[in-house]
């Protein structure tokens, strides 16, 4: 596929757009006002720990204290002769046993410590950000694992022939530079020449001497502090997003255009040609319809071109996808019109996770068929669109209802939580009261209202337009009928700036 990024600065915050083929498959948002902080590494303090749930809470100067659970420890290294002494159990076993009970979180912290952390998932509605104490430090070809002890390939490096020689040249490289810790090689790093590779285990190599002196100088009375902040979100685009089928980066900002530049000279020389600064006067973003893709990526419904549709609803605890057949009703059979609905969807599916970027727990409701072939076709359609996502899935197989589980590594905020809030009329369930049901509420109020206080001479009712207008026209036999069996007087009254549910009733 041709890729080409799409890099927009204004001085609220700044947004890049990854394009395949002309088609908009992601976004990024970073504004200045809230900046994302995934990857950046922190000293903080230890506020509670919860032997319980194996987790504690760490305040690294958020509104929120950070969550940081055992899993997420380094784990601890016991010397080799630990539990020869042991009679009752075997030495890999009693080994084990050690180690488990030492690596229990009450063991290894305690309130008011302060301990080096990196941040894996940020600040989600009410929930505070995930921490590790495994610190990952990614360069342009390479992670480095300052606390691991293997060396890793991307599973997106498929030749064994290449893989096995970034495993030596690294190991090879480590030695050379006494290098201490883990790498990864990341996809970037396929065919890459070692002088290559070499430079980035310098760079990451003096990075962590940098973040290790930080931390010795950061001041014992402070509760916390930012030892390392990630790249910006257009460098970290150029260092993260940029592959083999990226034609084109362009940027609609010079000074950012020339940071980009001297970044790409330093690290990723061989794009350095196809960097580009855009000067038109049309916003770079509406040219490629970026804009308008934002805007649907809001909607509940999306639109297939064979007629079909599907409805996104996103929830705290999970996102369902339902497919529908809408007018799609060219195929042979209904088998048929169902098969061919539910392939266009998986196409469809695939890029809605990345634009929207959503993440955690995903139910995809296809429409039910009935051959076992065509769902296998489905199934597979949909882990060929999957595997070009950057975000780790995992895919479930079709239930009889035509029902997958996945999940999606959720590691920042979903389009919709970046770009909107709860409805104030709603309070986000996506629905209101109608306005018959508003006027049965007001009667029942009227008629308690008038049991409960002493002979009120009349009663007005202010309320929105669309339910005035109701008791006006069709309840209005309704309201007459309370009236007479009151014996007072009902009288109604407009207010523009209510919802559809808000009402008062006012006692004259």
């Amino acid at each position: 596929m041709a890729e080409e990024l799409l890099i927009n600065i204004s001085p609220t915050e700044s947004r890049v757009a990854l394009l395949d083929n002309g088609v908009l498959n992601e976004i990024y948002i970073e504004r200045q006002n809230k900046l994302g902080s995934v990857g950046n590494i922190y000293m903080g303090t230890v506020v509670r720990v919860l032997p319980g749930m194996q987790a504690a809470f760490v305040d690294i100067g958020q509104s929120r204290t950070a969550f940081l659970h055992a899993n997420d420890m380094q784990p601890l290294k016991l010397p080799a002769e630990t539990g020869k002494n042991s009679q009752e159990l075997p030495e890999s076993a009693s080994q084990k046993m050690l180690i488990a009970q030492a690596e229990r979180i009450e063991k290894r912290l305690y309130e008011g410590q302060r301990i080096l952390v990196q941040v894996t998932k940020d600040q989600l509605g009410s929930k505070g950000a995930r921490l590790t104490t495994n610190i990952s430090l990614p360069s342009r070809y390479l992670v480095y694992l300052p606390t691991g002890e293997h060396i890793g390939i991307s599973q997106r490096i498929d030749g064994e022939e290449e893989r096995q020689r970034l495993k030596t040249a690294l190991s090879q490289l480590m030695h050379q530079v006494n290098l201490q810790g883990g790498l990864i090689a990341r996809t970037a790093a396929e065919f890459i020449p070692e002088n290559k590779l070499e430079e980035d285990i310098y760079y990451l190599l003096q990075l962590w001497r940098m973040i290790q002196a930080r931390r010795e100088q950061s001041p014992k009375n402070r509760r916390f502090e930012l030892i390392y902040q990630d790249l910006s979100l257009p460098l970290r685009s150029i260092r993260d997003l940029i592959g083999d089928n990226t034609e084109k980066i362009t940027v609609d900002n010079q000074e950012v255009y020339q940071n980009i530049v001297q970044f790409a000279h330093e690290f990723v020389p061989n794009i350095h040609s196809r960097i580009f600064l855009y000067e038109g006067e049309q916003p770079l973003f509406d040219i490629y319809r970026v804009e308008e893709d934002l805007k649907d990526a809001l909607n509940r419904r999306v639109n297939l071109k064979s007629g079909g549709y599907l409805i996104i609803d996103q929830t705290e605890a999970m996102t369902t996808i339902d497919v529908n057949t809408g007018s799609f009703v060219h195929g042979r059979s209904l088998e048929d019109t169902v098969y061919k609905t539910n392939l266009e969807a998986t196409h469809a599916i695939a890029r809605q996770l990345r634009l929207r970027n959503l993440g955690g727990i995903i139910i995809l409701d296809f429409i039910d068929m009935q051959e076992q072939e065509h769902r296998d076709d489905v199934l597979a359609s949909l882990q060929e669109q999957l595997s070009r996502d950057y975000a780790k899935t995992n895919i479930g197989q079709v239930s009889s209802l035509g029902l997958i589980e996945m999940t999606r590594k959720r590691t920042r905020e979903s389009l919709q939580q970046q770009l909107c809030e709860p409805c104030p009329t709603c309070q986000g369930k996506g629905f209101i009261k109608s306005p018959e049901t508003v006027c049965f509420e007001i009667f029942r109020e009227i008629m308690r209202c008038a049991r409960v206080y002493n002979a009120p001479k009349k009663f007005t009712i202010i309320a929105s337009t669309s339910v005035i207008d109701l008791l006006l026209s069709s309840e209005a036999d309704t309201v007459a009928e309370l009236e007479y069996l009151l014996g007072r007087e009902i009288n109604f009254e407009v207010e523009k700036l209510y919802s559809q549910e808000q009402y008062n009733i006012v006692l004259d």
